[in-house]
């Protein structure tokens, strides 16, 4: 059984125990959330498909941890002008794990 499912404006195909990194989502780490927001449901070939959502449909997870990612290099230069700019950003993610799938 797998669902699509929009968590912070994506779009995810997941299945029960997967863990599953997202923008990053208010709460803490171990606290439990349910997302109502499923676009298809495939319940062992039974095929469920929301316009635009699945009526009923709910996804939840557990908060495992927040994060960063890998930083990124944002380097401008104007040739010969002498300008150059060097910034970094790391952004924020947190990993779930998903626990439950329901109709």
């Amino acid at each position: 059984m797998y669902a699509i499912v929009n968590i912070a404006g994506q779009q995810f195909k997941v299945a029960k125990d997967q863990h599953l990194f997202v923008h990053r989502l208010q709460g803490d780490e171990g606290a439990s959330i349910e997302f109502d927001n499923v676009l298809l449901v495939d319940n062992g070939g039974k095929i469920s498909v929301g316009a635009p959502a699945v009526k009923g449909a709910k996804v939840s997870a557990k908060i495992v941890s927040h994060l960063k990612g890998d930083k990124v290099i944002i380097f401008h230069k104007k040739r010969r002008k002498g300008y150059k700019k060097k910034n970094g950003h790391r952004q924020s993610f947190t990993k779930i794990q998903i626990s439950d799938i329901t109709l």
